[in-house]
Parts: C-alpha cells; sequence; structure tokens
C-alpha cells in the first residue's frame, strides 16, 4: 500500500510539472475555478484549500434528483453510509463514521451542518432543498468543529437571501407513487434587509412490499421540511441573519425479511419519525480591528425510531417469537459561538499573519425512552454532554507563492448520564486537535501537505448486561497526514484534484455486539463500543474535471481506501490481530457525462462504483462491490426546465445495511447463522418540470 500511495503521489505530481512545462500565455485555461467554501474561517475557493473536498453545486445535485443527502454520498470519493433506518443517515468519510444508533449514546465521528446548524448525529434532517451546495470535507476538521469532526465534515449551504437567488416552483412524479413539490422565493424588503422562504415535500411508497398485511407502503417516505430567513443591517457596521428551519420526517421502517428478498412478513411494520424547530442568529460587526461574528443556535428534535425485530407475525411458526423494540428520544441542543477574525490592519508581524480567534459552547441533553418487549418495564435515561472550546488558527504569508496555515483547538468535553435503573454515570476530559499546513502557489498549481489531528470524546455502554471490563471506552484521536495538488492536468480544459493521506487512530473507538440466548431460546442483542489498539486509514482520492468541447463535459473521480485496525477483542472473546475496518470500500468511483445535443436539449449520464466492504466490525458479512447507473435527458426553454429521469437504470440489487453472526429465521430452529440485507432501491424514473421566476 505505502507503495501505491506514492506511486499515485509521484504520478501527480509528475503530470502537474509536466503540464506546467506545457503552460504558455496562449494555452491556460481562461477560467480557473472559482467555487467558493463556506465551512472555513475566511472565504476562500476549493482550489485554494489545503484539504481534500468535494463541493456539488446546485445542477450537479439537481442532475442526481435528490431528495435526501443519500442520494448523492455515492458520488463522492471514499464515502460511504449506513442505513439501519428509512434514509441512509450514518456517514462513514474514509472509513470512520457510525453506523446505527439505540440505546447508546453516540459521539459523531463526521459533522454534519446546515447552514449554521449543527445537526451531527441527525442526518435524517439531511433533506435536500433550496440547496446552493453541498460540501464534504475529508480528513479531520478539528480547528472548525471539535469532537464531531474526527473523520470529516458534511455541510450543506442553502441559497442566498433576498434577489441573489431565484424564485422556482419544482414538481417531480415518479413510480412508487412518488412525487415531490419544492418551491422557493425570496427578495428584498428594503434597501437593508431581504427575506427567502422555501418549503419541500416528499413522498413515496418505497420498494417494500409487505405480504402479511397485502401493503407495498409499509417503508414509506413522507418528508417535509421549511426554513425561512431573514438577512440584513442593524448598522452601517453590522449584519443580522435569522432563520428558521421546520422539519416533519414520518417515515416507515420496515426493511428486513427472513428471505432477503424486499418481501416482509411483519405484523408491527416500524416508523422511523423525525420532528424538528431549529432558530438561528449570527451577527456581523465590522472594525477596524476586524470582524466579530456571534453566532447562537437552538434546535428542539423529537426523534421515533422502532422495528418489528421478529419480521414475522403472531403464528408464522411454532418456534417463532413475537418482539418489538422502539426507541423515543427528545433532544434539545443549544450552541453558542463568537470569533474574530482578522482585518488588514491588524495581522500580525507587518500584515504578513491573518489570524482568527475564537470560543464555542454546545448544551445538549439527550432523553431516552425505550419501549421493549423483552423490558420487564420502559428503559428510560438522560445523557446530557457539554462542549466547550477555544480555538486560533493563523494564515502566515511567507512570499507571494508560499503560505503556513496553523490551527489549534483546545476542547473540553464533559457528559452526564442517568437512568432508571441506578446508573449514574459522569466524565470530563480535555482534547486537543487542530492542523498545520504548508501552502505553495506555482503558477495555476496549487500544492499542499498537512498535518491535523482531530479526536473523539469518550464513553460509556449503558445496557446493564455489559459487564463492568466493557463498560467504559476511551477517547479517540487520529493524526492525518496529507500531501495533494489542484490545478491543470496536461490540457488548460482538464483540472484535476489529487490527494494522498494516511491516517493514524489510537484507541480506535469500535462498534461491536454481543449475542446472547434468551429463555425462549431466541437471539438478543448487546450492543458494545470498545477501543482497539490502532487503526490505520490510507489512500488517496482524485478528481477530475474535463471540459471536452463547447457541448461536453465530462468528471470523473476515484477514492482508493486501505482502512485497519489491530489489537482488539470482540464481544465473543475472539482477539482480532488485525481487521478491515467496515464500512470501508477499498474503491469508489464516479463517472459524469453531461453532452448538449442542441441549445436546448442536454444528455447526462452519472455512474457510481463502490467495491465490497464489510457490514460491520463484529461480524464477517460484506456488501458486494456494486456499479449503479443513472441517466437523464433535460429540455430547457426559457425559464422551463423538464427532466426525464432513470436511477438504477439496470434495477440493480445493492445493500445498505447488513447484519451476521445469528439467525432471526424460526423454520430452521435458529440453528444456522445467515446474513440478512437491508436492499437499496431499485429502478426508479419520472419526470421533474422546474420553472424560475
Amino acid at each position: 500500500m505505502y507503495k501505491s500511495v506514492f506511486s499515485l503521489s509521484l504520478l501527480a505530481t509528475s503530470v502537474n510539472l509536466y503540464a506546467q512545462n506545457m503552460d504558455s500565455p496562449s494555452n491556460k485555461a481562461s477560467d480557473v475555478e472559482r467555487v467558493l467554501v463556506t465551512a472555513d474561517f475566511r472565504q476562500t475557493t476549493l482550489d485554494q484549500l489545503s484539504a481534500s473536498a468535494t463541493i456539488l453545486g446546485d445542477e450537479r445535485l439537481r442532475s442526481r434528483q435528490p431528495s435526501h443527502i443519500d442520494s448523492v454520498l455515492n458520488s463522492i470519493p471514499n464515502i460511504n453510509f449506513a442505513a439501519g433506518a428509512s434514509r441512509g443517515r450514518f456517514i462513514q468519510i474514509r472509513g470512520i463514521g457510525e453506523r446505527s444508533q439505540f440505546a447508546e449514546p453516540i459521539n459523531p465521528s463526521v459533522s454534519f451542518i446546515v447552514d449554521e446548524f449543527d445537526f451531527s448525529g441527525l442526518a435524517a434532517a439531511g433533506i435536500v432543498f433550496d440547496t446552493k451546495q453541498l460540501e464534504v470535507y475529508r480528513g479531520p476538521q478539528a480547528t472548525l468543529y471539535g469532537t464531531g469532526a474526527l473523520a470529516g465534515a458534511v455541510k450543506m449551504t442553502s441559497n442566498d437571501v433576498g434577489d441573489a437567488s431565484p424564485s422556482y416552483v419544482d414538481a417531480r412524479i415518479g413510480n412508487k407513487q412518488s412525487y415531490r413539490v419544492e418551491a422557493a422565493t425570496g427578495n428584498d424588503i428594503n434597501a437593508d434587509w431581504g427575506y427567502r422562504i422555501a418549503v419541500v415535500h416528499n413522498r413515496s411508497n418505497g420498494f417494500v412490499e409487505n405480504t402479511f398485511l397485502d401493503r407495498d407502503d409499509t417503508s414509506q417516505v413522507n418528508e417535509s421540511a421549511l426554513r425561512f430567513a431573514l438577512d440584513g443591517s442593524l448598522s452601517e457596521s453590522t449584519s443580522l441573519a435569522l432563520t428558521y428551519r421546520w422539519y416533519d420526517i414520518d417515515n416507515g421502517y420496515d426493511a428486513f425479511s427472513l428471505d432477503n428478498d424486499n418481501k416482509t412478513l411483519s405484523d408491527e411494520p416500524g416508523f422511523d419519525e423525525h420532528q424538528t424547530h431549529a432558530v438561528s442568529a449570527r451577527s456581523t460587526t465590522t472594525t477596524k480591528a476586524g470582524d466579530f461574528i456571534v453566532i447562537a443556535t437552538h434546535a428542539s428534535h423529537n426523534i421515533a425510531y422502532g422495528y418489528d425485530e421478529d419480521w414475522t407475525y403472531d403464528g408464522f411458526h411454532p418456534w417463532g417469537y413475537i418482539s418489538f423494540d422502539a426507541y423515543f428520544r427528545d433532544v434539545e441542543t443549544q450552541t453558542a459561538e463568537v470569533r474574530f477574525v482578522s482585518s488588514d490592519d491588524t495581522a500580525l508581524f507587518n500584515g504578513v499573519t491573518d489570524w482568527t480567534i475564537g470560543a464555542f459552547l454546545k448544551d445538549s441533553e439527550e432523553k431516552l425512552l425505550r419501549q421493549y418487549t423483552y423490558l420487564d418495564s420502559d428503559y428510560a435515561s438522560t445523557y446530557s454532554p457539554t462542549t466547550t472550546a477555544i480555538y486560533l488558527q493563523t494564515e502566515s504569508y511567507l512570499s507571494e507563492s508560499l503560505t503556513l496555515v496553523a490551527g489549534l483547538r483546545v476542547e473540553n468535553y464533559d457528559f452526564e448520564f442517568s437512568d432508571n435503573n441506578a446508573l449514574n454515570r459522569d466524565f470530563d476530559t480535555t482534547m486537543v486537535g487542530g492542523k498545520v499546513a504548508l501552502q505553495y502557489q506555482y503558477g495555476e498549481h496549487f500544492y499542499y501537505g498537512s498535518v491535523s489531528r482531530g479526536f473523539k470524546g469518550a464513553g460509556f455502554n449503558p445496557d446493564n448486561r455489559v459487564n463492568d471490563t466493557q463498560r467504559f471506552f476511551d477517547e479517540e484521536y487520529n493524526w492525518n497526514y496529507e500531501l495533494g495538488v489542484k490545478g491543470p492536468f496536461l490540457s488548460p480544459s482538464l483540472t484535476a484534484r489529487a490527494a494522498v493521506f494516511y491516517m493514524d487512530r489510537t484507541d480506535t473507538q469500535v462498534s461491536d455486539f454481543d449475542v446472547i440466548t434468551r429463555e425462549d431460546g431466541t437471539a438478543g442483542f448487546v450492543d458494545i463500543i470498545d477501543n482497539a489498539d490502532l487503526g490505520t486509514n490510507k489512500g488517496a482520492e482524485l478528481e477530475l474535471n474535463w471540459q471536452v468541447s463547447d457541448a461536453w463535459q465530462l468528471n470523473a473521480s476515484a477514492g482508493y481506501l486501505s482502512a485497519t485496525f489491530e489489537g482488539y477483542t470482540l464481544a465473543d472473546g475472539t482477539q482480532v490481530d488485525e481487521q478491515r475496518q467496515a464500512q470501508a470500500p477499498k474503491w469508489t468511483a464516479n463517472f459524469y457525462s453531461e453532452y448538449s445535443l442542441t441549445d436546448n436539449l442536454s444528455w447526462i449520464v452519472d455512474v457510481d462504483f463502490k467495491s465490497e466492504y464489510r457490514f460491520s466490525d463484529g461480524h464477517d458479512v460484506t456488501a458486494p462491490s456494486t456499479t449503479l447507473v443513472n441517466s437523464q435527458v433535460m429540455y430547457r426553454l426559457d425559464d422551463w426546465l423538464l427532466s426525464l429521469w432513470i436511477q438504477n437504470a439496470f434495477d440493480k440489487e445493492y445493500y445498505t445495511r447488513g447484519f451476521g453472526g445469528f439467525s432471526n429465521d424460526p423454520r430452521d430452529e435458529y440453528a444456522f447463522d445467515e446474513p440478512y440485507y437491508q436492499i437499496g432501491n431499485g429502478r426508479t424514473f419520472g419526470i421533474t418540470a422546474h420553472y424560475e421566476f
């Protein structure tokens, strides 16, 4: 692997040096990529960012016909997701990230940000509507986001307020009785203030057929969301942005069947519900010393998740059992942040070093009520984590072409936990992370090398069946070493972004489960998080953009990942010397072609590839390699855009979650360990009409 990574790095460097030798005033690219990055302290562009990142703009997002971020994640290198719910709301970056949440409180490894809101661990709210761009940052983002960004960050940025963004109506219909309606409008209220309002409703029966209940909607999607934003000036020097967000998600969850055929037998289909009210305020005061920024948010989430554990009905088999498991959470989160960004007048060392300094507070309370057939009474717990942090980032311009970026974040993470089993726990730790990067601009090419350190808080396993030696797990640290290059590649019309990385994880948090045999002979599960001695995640990412002609654009991306952990004992006592990490496919790739047949008519082909990967660290069931082909034809006339589209055109069967190491089938007397899969969406097709005004 070291040789592979070195070879990729050498190839990227050599080719770019060759491209520079070919550059002349007559063949330099006329258009330099100016995609703005929002998830940074200072405004910068993607081609000037010392990190491996992907940004999908509104047109590229629209080409995927997305309803949720899980519709687009497969197109991004070294990104994966797990369902185990109605949506793929558990995200992994470079093989790191959670796969599910049941009774245990989790500390997310991937930050999920929507505008100013920190929805980390709550990616059910990843509904795509009125979205300006989706940004994915690979590698630790500790300086910016702290404990939630051990692996990286995903940020959704909404369209601008006022008359800067178009008003539109978007309507979509498709098979499986699906439809989607989205609308947004905004304007200036007066010379100082503007507004924007956007709404969406998404509905589909889904691909599961419940043959016992004779229903085809037990895995339905029924989602609505709203955004209302105001932005304006309080004075000549102070601006204020206010946002309200509302989500109402009422989805079904009836995913697993004994025969893995999307035909379920559940007599109590599950549910996956999420209601959110969230408000934010951001003020920016510009002074001679710099910009003084204050950000405050509050979010209230009501979450309900439940499933038919036996996957069948009463009387299905003499050996059968009946069980339902449901989790109800009330989550309240408040954040406050104060940030001071220097101006040219206050840059240090005679204007050589810009700086940003800030403080952050996040306070949450999560109340859980679990109703489970095999509990003597309902289980209730309260989990209250608090994060406080200070951070500093500097950018020192060592020469016209050489810049040193240094960031540091010191974060205190503590929590209190109590439940109705008389378990009371509290924990307090201080963690340090950050980043040092050297950036070099040579002609139109941008090179960087960086070392960053991310962290993730400690925790414990609350299940009273967990023994004392497995009760607590330690915080995890992640050192990321990265080299990257961005710029023209062989031709001015072909641009590239390439990166190689090596991640060294210590006290790697590993999710496992223990299988117990209940008194009736059926299998029960105890979820356990523990620490492995060492985790190693290394690989490369490459993204290419080629403007073949005025009528034809090609994009291609690929990710290579080798992810293992060492020194770990499974819940069943098995000692693991070295093992592939779960949800970490070795290869991910995407190919995108957009060809203009006429001035009004264009054709898009979008292909995703993901190689085989393990579903879990606790068993050996894998997802096979998968290639999904999507396509659409678009016709544009004045303010209208009509799209005829198809997703998973060849109706490929693929999986979004998998389990193994047990049997849930009474027909074989629970005697044989079997794999069970949650199957992804089959062929989907329809038509979309988009009108701007």
